[in-house]
Order: structure tokens, then C-alpha cells, then sequence
């Protein structure tokens, strides 16, 4: 496969089983390796989310190699009160920027994510927030993101 041959589609409910092994790549890169338990409970718990979730509020974006995903990038859309920020409530989260080891420096992140960000302007979303690796700012930054400064400071608590 070329890269003029390549382009970015949505994930259909026919790509959950797909979906659900580029995660567990996704998350074992980004975390390190998960304890058998772990791995278990997300790969039992991915598909029916999936079910419930792609392309209602989850539009997972990838480049496939017959039916195998190599690449992908998802974008969760949520609706918040509306405010200044956010005039419409309508925002986005990207998630899940993955493409396998052996398939990158081919532009397929690229690609995923213009489709992503068309799809995106489509749906009149205000705002797509996205957290970057060393590696992915630069690709982020070339596509206009820009670090988000702001005078909250983003915290979390954990149950």
C-alpha cells in the first residue's frame, strides 16, 4: 500500500473487534504492559462500548490494510452547558492517536486527523482538545492546534 493509495475512513460496528486490539496497543504503549487482569476487563469491556457509543458521541477515524486498523484516531463529542468558551456546548476530545510501529513516518496520523477535524467542523463543534506526546505536538501544531494556557489548573480525582 501507497501512501497516495491510503485515506482515512470511520469505523463501522464491523470494525469493533479492530477497534478494540488498537486500543489495547494504544494503551500498552502509552502505560506500559498491563497486568493479565487488567488486559482482560478492558478488551471484555471495549466491544460493548463500542456498541453503544461509535458514531453516536464516539467517531473513531482509521487507515486500514485489508481489515486490519493501523492506524487510528478517535473523537469523543460531548455537550456542555454553553458559555463563552464553548458557545454552542458542543466540544470534542481526541483520543486513541495510534499508528502500529512498523506503519509510521508515512503521514497516516496526518490523515486520520484532517478527516477527524473535517468531521468535526461538519458537527459545528467549538472546541477539540487533545493531550500531546513529545512526539505528536509537532503534527498537532502543523494541523493549528496550540497549547491550551489557561488560568485553571487541570486536576482529577481518582475513585
Amino acid at each position: 500500500m501507497t501512501m497516495n493509495e491510503t485515506y482515512a475512513i470511520k469505523a463501522q460496528p464491523e470494525d469493533i473487534d479492530e477497534l478494540t486490539r488498537i486500543r489495547i496497543a494504544y494503551l500498552t504503549e502509552d502505560h506500559g504492559e498491563m497486568d493479565k487482569d487488567t488486559k482482560q476487563a478492558v478488551e471484555n469491556s471495549l466491544p460493548d462500548y463500542y456498541r453503544r457509543h461509535l458514531n453516536n458521541d464516539l467517531f473513531c477515524y482509521v487507515i486500514k490494510d485489508g481489515a486490519r486498523i493501523i492506524c487510528s484516531a478517535f473523537l469523543l463529542v460531548t455537550e456542555k452547558p454553553m458559555s463563552p468558551s464553548f458557545i454552542n456546548g458542543k466540544t470534542g476530545t481526541v483520543l486513541n492517536v495510534y499508528t502500529e510501529p512498523d506503519q509510521r513516518r508515512k503521514g497516516y496520523g496526518k490523515k486520520v486527523m484532517e478527516a477527524l477535524l473535517t468531521d468535526a467542523k461538519r458537527m459545528n463543534l467549538c472546541t477539540i482538545s487533545l493531550l500531546a506526546t513529545k512526539d505528536g505536538q509537532p503534527l498537532y501544531a502543523k494541523l493549528g492546534f496550540a497549547e491550551d494556557v489557561s488560568k485553571y489548573q487541570p486536576m482529577k480525582y481518582e475513585l
